[in-house]
């Protein structure tokens, strides 16, 4: 497959099953009864940051395209290409992506306190003046506080959209002074279908993806951007052949895990066979097996070793050894 690039959700113009949540906003927009801010929720990947870009244009003046959905816009329009060139006055965007171009592990407090200014302001050139944070879960508790103080303070003709793929998390004075709008995974064949039509990826492929994803189409994508699917090819290699280790290969995957790039596969890898004990372990106990602690344990590493690669600086190839140990353990079980 050619190498795929996944747009950013400011360049998508269209999405999918997630009338309900559109609907609700385009009545209250259409009525005059628009909440100040926004709390837009979901797994991560099912169209938010997508959603709120197609709601930001039409609060920002784009007229109604029909062609493009319920909210949709224009990609020519004059509104439409100002916000995909980051020049439109009227928005401003929180997000964890850097001036240079790179992500941080946070939205810094500095740009959290950029809000205020921003409402503080009418409108330059459009009916409202719109923020987007992508997402909330990224502030740190100087930054939520820093949103908190703009939510207390509602700005005239501002609106304020934040995406939030665990609304648990947030402060409880957050969540209190938004309304909410739930966004819900598609099927995984509506999945499926979305990422066949942006890739050369055949539909069992899609369809593995897709259930990888659990039925949101923008996280499918992007796995089949970062090579999931051979990440996953190589879980089931390591468990299928348990208790035994194919040494060289485990060289060869602890060698990939160098760098930017072989972080992420390491991520995928754990994140791949995680999964699949999970499943073999469940379906296992659904079949009245008894003894099943290790694999638990295994799981429990699995889940573990990811998380302190990153806070402790662990090896990453030390992380994969110690891993397959576990598996080794549980399946001589």
């Amino acid at each position: 497959m050619a190498e795929l690039e996944v747009p950013h959700p400011r360049a998508v113009y269209d999405l999918q099953g997630q009338g309900a949540a559109e609907a609700s906003f385009e009545d209250a927009r259409a009525r005059g009864r628009l909440h100040h801010a926004w709390l837009l929720t979901g797994p991560e990947g099912v169209g938010k940051a997508t959603f709120a870009y197609r709601a930001a244009r039409r609060l920002l003046g784009a007229p109604l395209d029909p062609d493009f959905g319920i909210l949709g816009s224009n990609p020519e329009h004059s509104v439409s290409r100002q916000v995909a060139a980051r020049s439109h006055p009227d928005i401003m965007v929180l997000e964890r992506e850097g001036p240079d171009g790179k992500p941080r592990r946070i939205i810094p407090v500095d740009d959290a306190r950029k809000l205020s200014e921003f409402f503080s302001k009418s409108p330059a050139s459009a009916p409202h003046r719109v923020a987007i944070v992508d997402a909330v879960d990224d502030l740190n508790t100087n930054a939520a506080n820093a949103i908190l103080k703009t939510l207390e303070e509602p700005p005239p003709r501002g609106i304020l959209l934040m995406i939030s793929h665990a609304p648990g998390r947030l402060l409880p004075t957050i969540r209190s002074r938004c309304r909410r709008l739930a966004f819900q995974p598609l099927e995984v064949e509506a999945t499926a279908d979305f990422v066949r039509a942006r890739t050369e990826l055949s539909m069992d492929e899609a369809l593995r993806l897709a259930r990888m994803a659990e039925g949101a189409p923008g996280r499918a994508l992007v796995l089949a951007a970062v090579g999931a699917l051979t990440m996953d090819d190589a879980a089931q290699d390591i468990l299928e052949s348990l208790p035994q280790v194919d040494e060289g290969r485990a060289l060869s995957l602890a060698e990939s895990f160098r760098g930017g790039e072989g972080a992420a596969k390491f991520a995928l890898l754990f994140e791949r066979l995680s999964d699949r004990v999970h499943r073999f372990a469940t379906d296992q106990a659904g079949q009245g097996a008894a003894d099943l602690d290790r694999w638990a344990s295994a799981w429990e590493t699995l889940q573990r070793l990811p998380r302190e690669v990153e806070g402790l600086n662990m090896d990453r190839a030390d992380a994969l050894f110690t891993a397959l140990a576990d598996l080794r353990r549980a399946a001589q079980a």
